[in-house]
């Protein structure tokens, strides 16, 4: 801006000298004052003609100062004063309207650092289950969007430690540090060195990361494109397999099996052995992606997979009887992608003693000489079915690129319809697209990652089993106390299953439905978010349990 006003300046001078040269050639004379007020009227293009030139050259310098005043003062000058004055004043406007720190009262909060889809997913995910945070940004474009959205946003820079004290990281429940591995390393170190006690936890994108991480500071270090590809294995279903623990609370084991590969396949749940032979409680059945609890009427057919809860010695005498029940007919697990997550899922797989096949187009990450390992475009046909598509009972889309997912899932539905398939969402915008392309399972980072973190806040508290289902505990209500669970009408009125009653001696898993509720006893339930809010408010006495 100041080179623009000297330079004006300059002109100003230098025309309102050239004024008085050519004037003087005419033979008349005038005060400086009024070259000055000639060269301005003339550049402003207001041109009042109280003093004309009359020679020619008059003229066509008069044209020239004219043409430098347009170009200066309707071109250049704008420019100049949006680029140099509004644009500095609307971002330091808009910085300030971002907050830079949080207010002293903020207590348990979470700070969450990183931008990317992971980040803000947690953050939803955060929102969703009403826990306080904070989301760190860098940039303040997209600090003041998020602001803008009701987000509880902060402005500042990550390897500063005032930052972190201006989120108030001395009150914090936790840190996730969710940006990439050097960010995160960093932020460890410079969260660590302004405080000790707060909790930090970290995603690394690199195995090799995990110990400089907790070099730095982290007390929680995760893999999470390792961890994605192991739950991903655990939850393929094939003839013989066992039951697949999804989630766990102290003694509880809430489990999932296929009603494809059960005895009770065509049956309701009141005529199973379930209870009276294995101990066992069915919870609930996933159709598809929806979860519904169960009844005594529930129909167990192939298309939906069992949730059962029981101790691990309950489970183990079931996953025997499934053994002995089921011949095994397992093929090979087709699996499509061999990066990060599709080789987790390999070694996974490999550790339970499952075959596979897995299909990648890049010659340098498959093993030379193992023959599980297909070389080729997974839109292949020939691929495909050299890999075992006809007789697989199971695939399982791993890529990073979600429209490669969708595309390969529904090439898969269309070759196989009977088969299972599981697919990898990177972004939330696209679970839905995936489920309607055909998965039967879709898995994502991001509602990994917020389970890892929910659950670490509210340990045997409150465990995430996939987005939007959980089991949590929560005290008695007064209106159930010296009431049975089978007169409670809990099912009936939230849509929970109690699957477990802890009390001081103990928690008693799979109770008995007659005996009636004690004062000091806690309730562990299975439920959707919403019929998680629906036992609390037809419970109005009833608070979750935080310990």
């Amino acid at each position: 801006m100041m080179r623009f006003m000297k330079l004006v300046g300059l002109l100003i001078v230098a025309y309102s000298v050239l004024f008085h040269v050519l004037m003087l050639s005419e033979g008349r004379e005038y005060s400086a004052i009024t070259g000055i007020y000639w060269t301005l009227t003339v550049m402003s293009t207001l041109g009042f003609g109280d003093i004309c030139f009359t020679s020619d050259i008059g003229k066509v310098f008069s044209i020239i100062v004219m043409l430098s005043g347009i170009l200066l003062f309707m071109l250049v000058l704008p420019f100049t004063l949006i680029r140099f004055v509004y644009s500095p004043w609307i971002e330091a406007h808009d910085q300030a309207m971002t907050p830079s720190k949080m207010p002293e009262t903020m207590r348990d909060h979470v700070i969450v650092t990183g931008e990317d889809n992971v980040a803000f997913s947690v953050v939803d995910r955060l929102r969703q289950y009403a826990i306080p945070y904070v989301h760190i940004l860098t940039d303040h474009a997209q600090a003041l969007k998020r602001y803008d959205q009701q987000y509880s946003v902060m402005l500042g820079e990550l390897d500063s430690p005032q930052t972190y004290l201006a989120a108030r990281v001395e009150n914090a429940a936790m840190v996730a540090a969710l940006g990439n591995d050097f960010k995160n390393t960093n932020t460890a170190a410079t969260v660590r060195g302004v405080s000790s006690s707060v909790q930090i936890v970290g995603s690394a994108n690199h195995e090799d990361s995990l110990d400089i991480l907790h070099l730095a500071g982290c007390n929680h270090t995760y893999h999470f494109s390792q961890m994605l590809g192991e739950a991903m294995a655990r939850r393929v279903f094939q003839p013989g397999m066992r039951s697949n623990v999804i989630a766990a609370m102290n003694d509880l084991n809430i489990v999932e099996v296929p009603g494809k590969y059960t005895p009770y396949e065509g049956k309701n749940l009141k005529s199973t052995d379930l209870r009276s032979r294995f101990h066992l409680t069915a919870v609930g059945i996933w159709q598809g992606k929806q979860y519904k609890p169960a009844m005594p009427n529930t129909i167990i057919d192939e298309n939906v997979t069992l949730l059962l809860a029981g101790t691990a010695e309950q489970v183990r005498m079931f996953d025997g009887h499934l053994a002995k029940s089921i011949d095994d007919g397992a093929e090979p697990v087709l699996i499509l992608g061999g990066g990060q997550v599709g080789m987790a899922v390999a070694r996974a797989l490999e550790k339970r003693d499952m075959d596979f096949r897995l299909v990648e187009k890049v010659e340098r990450l498959i093993p030379p000489g193992d023959g599980r390992f297909v070389l080729g475009s997974a839109a292949d046909i020939d691929v495909l079915r050299k890999a075992g598509i006809c007789t697989t009972n199971t695939a399982i889309a791993t890529t990073n690129d979600d429209d490669l997912n969708i595309y390969l899932t529904i090439y898969c539905r269309k070759l196989r319809p009977d088969i299972q398939i599981i697919s990898r969402a990177n972004l939330d915008r696209n679970v839905e697209s995936l489920y309607s392309a055909g998965a039967n399972l879709v898995m994502s980072h991001a509602t990994m990652v917020a389970n890892a973190i929910t659950n670490l806040l509210k340990p045997e508290r409150v465990v995430m089993i996939t987005e939007g289902l959980n089991l949590f505990r929560a005290h008695t209500p007064k209106a159930l106390i010296g009431i049975p669970l089978k007169d409670s009408n809990i099912r009936q009125l939230t849509q929970c299953n109690v699957v477990a009653v802890a009390s001081p001696e103990g928690m008693r898993i799979s109770p008995d439905p007659a005996e009636p509720l004690a004062e000091n006893d806690e309730l562990v339930l299975i439920g959707t978010v919403d019929a998680e809010h629906a036992f609390m408010e037809n419970y109005s006495s009833a608070k979750e349990s935080t310990g």
